[in-house]
């Protein structure tokens, strides 16, 4: 083979390898841009649910005070049912 046939045989192989190079570059990076919009899009699912969870709690918080405020009620018309029962006695 003559010196410009190995010249050609190695510029060849020079382009593929920075073809490959240059193909594997681009491939990793839209993996990572995947991967990142994969992320971001959990973490606002997360956060999501989040805000849900902590809308459902106050609401639960709001119900157990109506509800203690209900039975503090019935307990003193319970202490004064007692209270009147024992006096009839």
């Amino acid at each position: 083979m003559s010196y410009h046939g190995w010249q050609e045989v190695i510029g060849a192989a020079g382009v593929f390898g920075l073809a490959v190079v240059v193909i594997t570059i681009v491939i990793w990076h839209l993996a990572a841009t995947w991967r990142a919009r994969a992320i971001l899009a959990r973490d606002y699912q997360y956060r999501t649910l989040t805000e849900k969870s902590l809308q459902v709690q106050q609401s639960t918080e709001q119900q157990l005070a109506g509800i203690k405020s209900s039975l503090t009620d019935l307990q003193d018309r319970m202490r004064s049912v007692e209270r009147i029962l024992k006096e009839i006695e």
